[in-house]
This record gives C-alpha cells, structure tokens and sequence, in this order.
C-alpha cells in the first residue's frame, strides 16, 4: 500500500459519558442561580412592600423616601420671591373638569359657610366676609399630576390676606383645608399658604366659579399641582401637626411642588 493511501491518525474522542456530565452541571449551576435571582427579586419586592404596609402608608417605604427627599430639596428652594409664570387673557384656554370627589349633587350654594378651625375663637364666614378683603387676579397655568394643563384667570383674595384678618390663635405650621362633607382635604405649609399667589378664589375667567370648578370657593395655588388647588372649600383649619391629604394617602406626594 502507498504511505500516501494511509489514513491520518484520528483524535481520540471525549467520552460521551464526560461531556453529558458537563452538561448536567451547567444545566444545575444555570438553574441554581436563576432560582436564586427570582428569590433575592421576590424577597427584595416583599420586603419594600412590608415596609410600607407596616405603617398607614400606602406607598412602599423606599419610594415613601424618596418622595420626601424631593420635598426636603423643594423646601429648601423654595421662596415667596419665587412666582410662577403669570400670563395675559389671551392665553386663556378651555378649562377641563376634573375630580369631583367631595362635591356631591346635593350642596346649596345659597347655604354655603366657610368654618375657620384653630383661630382665637371658631368662625363661621360667608362668602361677603371674604370678598370684602383686598381682591387679587392673574391669569397662570394648572397642571394635573396627570400630565395635562390649561391656562386660567383666577380672581380672589391672597390666602396670607385671610390669614391677617382671621389669623390663628398662635403660631402655627399648617393650614388644613377641606370640602363641606369632608371627603376630599389637602394640608399646606406654611411658606406655601402665605405665598402671595395662593388665592382663595371665587372667581374663574371672569365669571363666578361654576359648581363644577368648586364654587363657591376653591384654592389657586399654581406653584403645586392640580390635586392641591381644592375645591369648595368647606372648612380652614389652622394647625401644628401635618394635616392629612387625600391623595397623599392614596401614595402620592404629599408636597405636590411644581
């Protein structure tokens, strides 16, 4: 036979046996720490929200945190100097209904009060009491947390104006607000009540608030979110401890800076 006929050596193959052993083990170690990935993620989920279920909070307490950071750096800037854009009529803009919790079907407008709480002594306002104060107006924009905006005329009177008149019976670091029945309530700072574009309105683009803008008064505070700007005001409170805020309940910031 010619040495060019011969066949070249063959490599020896890996036994079968030894590569389905490989095999197996990497199939384990892959198994055992995707396992060990969706433990540490379903653990880490559990325990954020057991932390926020362990209060009256609804908002897990890590995101909890963080909001209240934000708040911290907002407080920290923020300045009765500081105004938020002002605008002319001609930027006025169709203005959307949204939130009707706490203006239920049944309200009066012709029996409406307004019930100071935390003053020297309880008060029961109406609407004259308030329009006689210094009248303000500007025309500002509303955001909703949602997104969305529009661009409205407001016409009131300063919240800082109302607090001179009817002042607290000490210092206090609060001002609660809340509708007549009590369903829907927002709490403010104090540098926010008395920022000289926080309004207590009764007027919108000229005309008296319609009912479903909170007649026959409502909140413009255009520096926070539309969640703040609480309509039919029912009752002020004048207090100390952080007031309750509805949606801040739900999870959201209880701030709501712009």
């Amino acid at each position: 036979m010619d040495e060019s006929e011969k066949e070249a050596p063959k490599a020896p193959e890996e036994p079968k046996d030894e590569a389905l052993l490989e095999m197996k083990r990497i199939s384990r170690r892959s198994f055992t720490w995707g396992g060990l990935a969706i433990g540490l993620t379903y653990a880490g989920f559990h325990y954020l929200h057991k932390m926020g279920t362990e209060t009256d909070d609804t908002l897990p307490w890590l995101f909890r945190r963080g909001l209240q950071f934000n708040e911290g750096v907002n407080q920290r800037l923020y300045s009765s100097q500081r105004l938020s854009p002002t605008f002319t009529d001609k930027d006025i803009t169709e203005a959307r209904t949204n939130g009707d919790i706490g203006l239920g079907d049944d309200f009066d407008p012709a029996s409406w009060k307004l019930k100071v709480e935390g003053g020297a002594m309880p008060l029961v306002l109406a609407l004259k009491d308030i329009e006689a104060l210094p009248r303000q107006e500007f025309v500002a924009e509303l955001k909703c947390i949602e997104g969305w905006s529009f661009f409205v005329k407001w016409a009131g009177v300063r919240l800082s104006d109302f607090m001179a008149k009817y002042p607290p019976a000490g210092k206090v670091d609060y001002v609660g607000m809340a509708t007549p029945d009590e369903q829907y309530y927002v709490g403010l700072d104090m540098p926010a009540a008395v920022h000289p574009q926080t309004l207590l309105c009764f007027e919108m683009n000229g005309q008296p608030l319609a009912l479903e803008h909170g007649a026959p008064l409502r909140l413009a505070i255009p520096h926070k979110y539309g969640v703040k700007n609480i309509k039919r005001i029912g009752v002020i409170r004048y207090q100390n401890v952080r007031p309750k805020d509805y949606w801040a309940e739900q999870g959201y910031d209880w701030y709501a800076g712009l």
